[in-house]
């Protein structure tokens, strides 16, 4: 057993739409490698400083991330059988006595990362007719009428009672 303890640069586009890892920030492993029958077994937790932005109200996002990790990267990944091909796919292997990290922290970091980010749980957001913002203005709202109902908008004025008497 091995440990390996070590700060990389993140590789670029490591995050989704709305938030993620910047391209070259530190990312903290800590990880201990494990010669086992099949290969090598990487376990241990993987620090992540993220940047994004908030989903309701688009306020800069700034927050930190451990993932957890265990694979097993495997000294031959192919296979004899032609029905186990697709799950050798999705196998990482260890090619030319080395293992390529990116791929596993890829797949267990951005798999972790909330799809909707929010600066904080109670979060009110935008309106979503005008954009303003609702924590700043709290009984903000408008009035929505029934489009089915448009046809007759301009049938009465507002000020016309004559009319409707008239009738």
């Amino acid at each position: 057993m091995r440990t390996w303890q070590e700060t990389v640069p993140t590789p670029s586009k490591f995050g989704n739409a709305l938030i993620g890892a910047p391209e070259g920030s530190d990312m903290g492993c800590d990880l201990r490698l494990e010669s086992v029958h099949d290969g090598i077994l990487v376990s241990g937790d993987v620090t992540i400083s993220l940047e994004g932005q908030c989903s309701r109200c688009l306020d800069p996002i700034t927050d930190q991330m451990v993932v957890e990790v265990q694979e097993l990267f495997l000294f031959d990944a192919s296979s004899e059988n032609p029905e186990e091909d697709d799950e050798a796919d999705e196998m990482y292997e260890v090619q030319d006595d080395t293992i390529d990290l990116e791929p596993m922290l890829r797949d267990a970091a951005i798999t972790k990362l909330p799809f909707q980010p929010v600066c904080r749980e109670d979060c009110e957001g935008l309106c979503a007719q005008c954009g303003v913002r609702l924590e700043e203005n709290p009984g903000h709202h408008h009035e929505v009428l029934d489009p089915r109902w448009s046809a007759l908008e301009g049938l009465f004025g507002a000020d016309d009672d004559t009319t409707r008497e008239e009738r």
